[in-house]
């Protein structure tokens, strides 16, 4: 797998290092083994992780801006894609958002065995994030395998600046969902979407759909989860 992960980082022009493979495969091994006490992950095959953990989140790397940047992993779970990017690209400072206490603290804990300065970890819904002082001061918002889009744009757009972007980590359905997000992405301040398809080895209809940030978002966005009975209609 070393190879596909060069390849991958290749096509953003980034060249992975050995202490970067090191820590990409260290944080497998962490991943991996914590799964048994805790779902961090349906994927437990170390292969099938190597592609679908670690390979899925450097394909992400050729939408990232060029020099420093900030990055918000909304939904993050066992945190893919946030910290093999933050491996990829030291020079990204990541907040991780996890809601689940004892995901947030797997996190924490991979953050200091993998001595990752560049992350952060956000132990609350996305909902809190963006009315907090995290509001809109992020270039990138990532979330893979986290809900539609209707409802990933309410929780990723109000944390990134205008000029940013949003990059939802999708399958299939992701056309569907977009006809279905169109008006909240639009209420949101979001732009008009872009989609990538993905080339993943052993992976078909991966798609990531970027969702430019044009204005600001409105302040009663994201609502609480207590008041939220629906998507933005």
């Amino acid at each position: 797998m070393l190879e596909l992960w060069n390849i991958l980082a290749a096509r953003a022009n980034v060249t992975l290092d050995t202490s970067q493979h090191h820590r990409l495969s260290r944080y497998l091994d962490l991943l991996l083994r914590e799964n048994i006490r805790m779902n961090l992950t349906r994927i437990t095959d170390r292969g099938m992780a190597e592609v679908q953990h670690v390979g899925d989140a450097l394909t992400v790397l050729p939408l990232l801006p060029q020099g420093e940047f900030s990055l918000a992993d909304v939904g993050t779970g066992g945190g893919v894609p946030g910290i093999p990017l933050a491996i990829a690209r030291p020079d990204a400072r990541v907040l991780l958002i996890e809601s689940t206490k004892k995901k947030a603290l797997f996190l924490q804990f991979a953050v200091v065995d993998l001595g990752l300065k560049n992350v952060r970890i956000y132990d609350d819904r996305a909902e809190e994030a963006g009315q907090s002082d995290e509001r809109e001061t992020f270039d990138v918002a990532t979330a893979r395998a986290v809900a539609t889009l209707d409802w990933l744009a309410e929780w990723c757009l109000p944390l990134v600046k205008v000029k940013g972007k949003v990059l939802a980590m999708k399958g299939r359905k992701a056309t569907e969902e977009l006809l279905e997000a169109k008006h909240a992405i639009r209420q949101l301040g979001g732009g008009q979407p872009i989609t990538h398809p993905v080339d993943l080895p052993g992976t078909d209809s991966l798609i990531i759909v970027e969702i430019p940030k044009v204005r600001k978002t409105d302040p009663r966005y994201p609502r609480s989860a207590t008041t939220a009975k629906g998507a933005i209609q």
